[in-house]
């Protein structure tokens, strides 16, 4: 028999898979430490991985499938498996299926423990982790024996530092949003069994067992998905302004063009036109770094590893930014979302604060024009003033006019990396454009030519959008 144990994190997984791998003798399958595994031993797959992670991408299904399946052709056919946390999608749910078919194995059920935002936040605020061995404590269900020291390997033990309510909160909704369509799959061929995972250890656990074992007499779960569950994880589009009404009146403009495309200086006319802060993931990053916040401090412990800021941690910051009083009437969002998952998390930050994106304007402009205007990019090592030896040169060649600091081209203003991150570019931001034009309300303006002309066309868009 093998089975599928799926859940938010706090949920309580890792703590009832090493419960249940005990009492129906089953191999345990976690996603993370295959991940870490091949990682490890540089296997292809490992690289691939690797590559995505250093370019702050999630790793793609098709490379965590490829990995579960090597585990799987590897286990031994006579014994049950359990899933923890897998699959996650519906592409991995169907990947799932089909390999079981070629290997003439069934996947019999998925179990899915619900539980409440609010619970999980409570637990993962007090979630610990031992620093060298990894092994897990709470300060309430699971406390070692010496506060802050390991049990196990008397290592130090601390709270993780993105277990933040703002970082917490952003990776349930991104968890939710994935759950819904898995639930549905499983649904449709009676495969799902819903437990309640808000309660004891020990009533969750027995909960668990009893529908396994009911399972393993029966061959079926012990019934459908009730309707709850679906209003829980599958959350009304209301975020984009097309697809249901918010009594909300503020307006809600996002920038999208590519490196050098003048998204910058677009949002500085669009500010004092529109009378609306200009946000700007750059400068939110800068603040909060400056001011020593949580995100600032967990974005800092990123960065100080030479890793790319996770999206949930961008997420959060972007989401306290529009909460403040200043941007109660709007916003102009610039540099975010860049990839469909920003683009569907903007959409759940919409949908919490009961408001809307109005409109998105793509700023146009074509490759070998980007090119040209990066490769002439300078900036001053002093105070970071920017230059262009075309559009905007200093009047002393080399020397900055505001502090007479040295000018310099940035190591990747060159042209083949400048088109290296044009590929980028479209492979994440594409899939954006076609999101929000599906949606109905993006425009397209020609990003090329006179600056003013350029502000002229994007000034016209924006108030066309803020009239729809």
């Amino acid at each position: 028999m093998n089975i599928a144990l799926i859940g938010p994190s706090g949920v309580g997984k890792g703590t009832h898979a090493s419960l249940l791998i005990k009492e129906f003798d089953m191999l345990h399958l976690v996603t993370g430490d295959l991940l870490r595994k091949n990682l490890e031993q540089r296997t292809a797959v490992g690289f691939l991985a690797q590559r995505h992670m250093t370019q702050g991408e999630l790793v793609p299904d098709a490379v965590v499938d490829a990995m579960v399946a090597e585990w799987l052709w590897r286990a031994a056919s006579d014994k049950n498996i359990l899933f923890d946390g897998f699959p996650r999608t519906v592409d991995q749910a169907q990947f799932l299926d089909e390999f079981f078919v070629e290997a003439r194995r069934e996947l019999e059920a998925v179990i899915y423990l619900k539980i409440s935002n609010d619970a999980v936040e409570k637990r993962l605020m007090g979630r610990e982790i031992c620093a060298t061995c990894q092994t897990p404590y709470h300060v309430e269900f699971k406390p070692p024996v010496k506060p802050g020291v390991c049990d196990v390997c008397a290592g130090e033990v601390k709270k993780r530092p993105d277990d933040i309510p703002e970082v917490i909160r952003v990776r349930l909704r991104g968890f939710r949003r994935a759950l819904g369509p898995v639930l549905d799959y499983y649904q449709e061929s009676n495969r799902l069994i819903t437990i309640d995972g808000d309660g004891t250890v020990q009533a969750v656990g027995k909960a668990i067992s009893d529908a396994i074992e009911q399972l393993q007499k029966s061959g079926r779960p012990r019934g459908p998905m009730d309707d709850s569950i679906a209003l829980d994880v599958t959350p009304a589009q209301t975020g984009l302004a097309s697809a249901g009404e918010v009594t909300d009146s503020s307006f809600g403009l996002v920038l999208i063009g590519g490196p050098g495309s003048g998204k910058g200086t677009q949002a500085e006319q669009l500010q004092v036109h529109l009378d609306l802060p200009h946000i700007a993931t750059g400068d939110l990053f800068r603040e909060n770094l400056n001011k020593k916040t949580d995100l600032g401090m967990l974005a800092k412990s990123y960065m100080d590893k030479g890793a790319l800021v996770p999206d949930d941690v961008t997420e959060a910051m972007v989401e306290e930014r529009m909460a403040r009083s200043d941007a109660k009437k709007g916003f102009i969002l610039d540099g975010f979302p860049r990839t469909l998952p920003q683009a569907q998390a903007l959409t759940d930050i919409m949908n919490a604060a009961n408001r809307c994106i109005n409109g998105v304007i793509y700023i146009r402009v074509s490759d070998e024009e980007i090119v040209r205007r990066l490769s002439g990019r300078l900036i001053c090592r002093n105070c970071q003033t920017p230059y262009h030896v075309d559009f905007k040169p200093p009047a002393v060649e080399g020397v900055c006019d505001a502090c007479n600091g040295e000018l310099y081209q940035r190591d990747d203003d060159n042209p083949n990396t400048i088109r290296a991150r044009l590929k980028t570019f479209h492979g994440q931001t594409g899939p954006v454009i076609n999101y929000y034009r599906d949606a109905g309300i993006l425009v397209e303006i020609d990003g090329e030519g006179e600056v003013s002309k350029v502000i002229e066309r994007s000034k016209t868009a924006a108030d066309e959008l803020n009239h729809l």
